[in-house]
């Protein structure tokens, strides 16, 4: 069963053309559900929340009559050490039992009949608790009367020593009660008091700017995001957060007055009000100054690409580059954090947006602006003599490469003419889960041992490519304009 929320749960119902439900994800291993899941890693005194589900199929090829086991019990031991109830392990009041039902498709011949399995859940939520000793710690879920889910999670130590005062991070690419865990800024704000900036070249609601402060299962949340970012979580206690120090990028649409920001508010205005200084193009972001917190918001949606950008560069009222924000950032950032240090993330987002739609000119365009920005930061540090003191990582938040393939089972039984009803059981990144290469099959057995597959041939497998490769003609010359990455056809499917 897939490990749903409430709410994730009820996004499966609204199913129509979308790739295959996949059955397991590392969380709900059977009908027991933990998280966070196995193989989970902390920092020593990170916080983080722990829901435990207890699943009850009332049909399907899982069905055990619907009643979910309510005598569940949650036991975490440190290697070495007892094994105790969860409540007695954190010294904490045992939450009520939560209840709840959703329903989903096994797979794509449960939908075509219009047979959805219906699931019965409990569960019990554990708020903001933390481990504070390193080491390997195992939390145990007993339910139904011998059945278990363990998940091993890892606790590393803090670093004695603060070696670095400043970290910038560069990136080339009812919601809202699931468990969650203590982010990077939280964890430096509330440690060291650190200045915090994020720049970023797409809306700031964006799923990695705003997951530097936003705790939610749904990202298209995108107005209470940035409450969260602004405000912090205030519907549960959790560590306090004031705002960032530094936001740059776009969005305009969640932070205008109206249905795309939160309760319909203006939060320029709210940024305003807790002191912020705003600038809305390339010139008032150059006149920001240092030692104010600053907003800057320059577009509605993305940031044009670079290759657009350039274009538009001669007025120099319009959105600046992502070295002028990064520049800028770190000007305020090194003004405002002192002592205590800073943190930046920046984003070259549209590398990855831009691959999405195929354009490869355009994203080399983005990527070779990460690169110069880099190196104009490199510089600015050298400047302001806190390069030695200042650690500069440079990553990507997502690759293209290996994907999951839906149902071949599926795809064998669709008729060789009808392609899109082929296409139909691949599914893209939202839809995938674990592969099936581990999955005991009692009819197969190759005696290869426990770092092969126990079975090479499952139903589920993986993709040796890149699964998101649309339909397209292609002349191989430079578009004009970004490329939409899929246009809605007359049957309302997406090509």
């Amino acid at each position: 069963m897939v490990a749903f929320s409430k709410i994730a749960a009820a996004a499966t119902l609204v199913t129509l053309a979308s790739a295959q439900t996949f059955q397991r994800l590392g969380a709900c291993p059977d009908l027991g559900c933990v998280f966070p899941p196995d193989q989970a890693d902390f920092l020593a005194g990170q916080y983080f929340d722990i829901r435990v589900e207890v699943h009850a199929p009332v049909n399907g090829s899982e069905a055990n009559g619907g009643i979910p086991d309510k005598r569940f019990s949650l036991a975490i031991q440190k290697k070495g050490g007892a094994s105790q109830p969860v409540s007695k392990f954190f010294d904490i009041t045992e939450p009520a039992i939560e209840e709840w039902k959703f329903k989903w498709y096994e797979d794509y011949f449960a939908e075509d009949a219009k047979t959805p399995s219906h699931v019965n859940v409990a569960a019990k939520a554990y708020r903001r608790v933390a481990l504070y000793e390193p080491g390997e710690y195992t939390a145990t879920l007993s339910y139904y009367n011998g059945s278990k889910t363990v998940a091993n999670w890892v606790v590393r130590d803090l670093a004695e020593e603060k070696k670095a005062k400043n970290v910038i991070l560069f990136i080339g690419d009812d919601a809202f009660d699931d468990p969650k865990v203590e982010t990077i800024v939280e964890l430096l704000t509330r440690i060291w008091g650190s200045a915090i900036g994020i720049v970023s070249t797409a809306f700031l609601a964006d799923a990695t700017p705003i997951a530097l402060t936003g705790h939610t299962r749904t990202r298209g949340h995108y107005g209470p995001l940035v409450d969260q970012m602004l405000n912090g979580v205030t519907n549960y206690t959790w560590t306090p957060f004031d705002g960032p120090d530094v936001v740059f990028g776009s969005g305009a649409e969640n932070f205008n007055p109206g249905e795309g920001s939160y309760q319909g508010k203006d939060y320029v205005e709210e940024f305003r009000k807790k002191g912020y200084k705003v600038a809305m193009d390339n010139t008032t972001l150059a006149t920001l100054p240092s030692k104010e917190r600053a907003l800057g918001l320059f577009s509605t949606s993305n940031l044009p690409v670079r290759r657009d950008r350039d274009r538009q560069q001669e007025a120099r009222h319009g959105p600046p580059r992502l070295k002028d924000m990064v520049l800028k950032a770190v000007d305020i950032l090194h003004e405002r954090g002192g002592d205590r240090g800073f943190f930046m993330m920046a984003e070259a987002a549209s590398i990855d947006k831009q691959m999405h739609s195929l354009d490869d000119d355009r994203a080399l365009g983005d990527l070779l602006e990460l690169v110069d920005t880099v190196a104009a930061t490199i510089a600015r540090l050298t400047e302001l003599n806190i390069l030695n003191n200042t650690l500069v990582l440079v990553t990507a938040d997502l690759g293209h490469g290996f994907d999951v393939y839906a149902d071949t089972k599926y795809m064998a039984s669709i008729d060789d003419n009808d392609v899109r009803g082929k296409r139909a059981a691949i599914g893209t990144y939202q839809n995938s889960g674990l592969s099936q290469y581990q999955v005991v099959d009692a009819a197969v057995s190759y005696n290869t041992g426990v770092n092969f597959p126990v079975n090479w041939e499952p139903r589920y497998c993986l993709a040796q490519g890149t699964v998101a490769f649309p339909d397209r003609r292609e002349n191989f010359e430079v578009n004009a304009g970004p490329v939409v990455p899929a246009a809605k056809g007359a049957d309302k499917s997406y090509y």
